[in-house]
């Protein structure tokens, strides 16, 4: 995947600067994962993904002219494999979902914290430059200030929140004691084409657009006056690439990612059913460890990284419809 929207976006990273650049992206064969092997490969890097498709879709892996190593970030010789020669690590892969977490927390921490400890690691003793890693809005847990600006916290509220502020807190000291450089972008509720829709832990965007398409009832937990600010998976991108190829003053610490606007969910439904029609939605108990609202501050990201988000959520959902569409047999021509 290549826009001139990107390119706008990327900032410091221009497309041309990755001409040849030894660049790894775990998880690579996951949703923000595999546009962003698609932005690399179209941009003139020398990409690895290392993926164990346990969430990762091979169908994804829609670019030519990359090396795939199919491997675990829990084991050391597959993350070893992977860092070897590498330049530059955007490190996306994780279990993703507050949902999952809850019922599973042990294997949640174990893939995201100790795998993510053991990459570090193996991109130490390789020599990587520069690490870009995937965080989370989750992080801001019980904190009720809005909007969320880095460095004011509260406590997490899911094994998942809490595996991503030890991501963070694992960078750091890495940076520390290892003088590694390392950025964090804490998306905010990413969304776009090739997000799963099924499955229990299925983000809120592909499961409206699936349920409404297929003429069911799409779910709401809780009244609906959540609050969300979403990202456009373009947006999540650039971001990535604004982060690695951002000065020397940027480097130690996370970055709020976001589109920078707060959307309820009530107002998020009515948007998808404008656009593929189905049935009024349908309320249901509110789910533990999900958070009230949620809105970035992009100060620092747009000052430190030059970001600054492209696409709006009415456009994002509109370039996102037809994604959904094509995969359910129910829905209208």
């Amino acid at each position: 995947m290549e826009s001139a929207r990107t390119e706008a976006a990327s900032g410091r990273a221009a497309a041309g600067d990755w001409q040849g650049v030894p660049v790894l992206v775990t998880g690579g064969a996951g949703f923000i994962g595999s546009h962003l092997v698609d932005a690399l490969v179209n941009a003139g890097a020398d990409v690895r993904v290392l993926d164990n498709f346990a969430t990762g879709r091979r169908e994804n892996l829609r670019a030519d002219g990359f090396e795939l190593v199919e491997g675990d970030l829990r084991r050391a010789e597959d993350c070893r494999a992977a860092v070897a020669g590498r330049q530059v690590v955007f490190h996306q892969a994780a279990l993703g979902s507050v949902p999952r977490s809850m019922a599973d927390p042990a294997t949640s921490l174990e893939v995201n914290v100790a795998g993510t400890a053991r990459l570090f690691a193996e991109a130490r003793d390789a020599g990587v430059e520069r690490i870009v890693y995937a965080s989370s809005s989750s992080v801001y847990g019980d904190h009720p200030g809005l909007p969320k600006v880095e460095g004011v916290e509260g406590k997490p509220l899911s094994p998942y929140a809490l595996s991503k502020v030890m991501n963070e807190e694992l960078a750091e000291t890495f940076g520390r004691c290892f003088e590694l450089r390392f950025i964090g972008l804490r998306y905010f509720n990413v969304y776009g084409p090739r997000q799963n829709p099924h499955g229990a832990y299925a983000a809120v965007i592909p499961r409206f657009f699936s349920a409404c398409y297929a003429g069911e009832a799409p779910v709401i937990y809780g009244d609906g006056e959540q609050s969300r600010d979403f990202t456009f998976i373009d947006d999540a991108v650039a971001a990535n690439l604004c982060a690695a190829g951002a000065p020397e003053e940027a480097w130690g610490r996370a970055y709020n990612v976001s589109g920078g606007r707060e959307v309820t969910v009530n107002r998020l439904v009515e948007l998808v059913r404008d656009l593929a029609g189905g049935p009024e939605p349908e309320y249901q108990q509110p789910r533990p460890g999900d958070v009230r609202a949620s809105l970035a501050d992009l100060s620092a990201s747009r000052r430190l990284l030059g970001y600054d988000p492209q696409v709006v959520l009415e456009e994002g959902l509109q370039r996102t419809r037809a994604y959904y569409r094509q995969l359910s047999p129910a829905s209208s021509p």
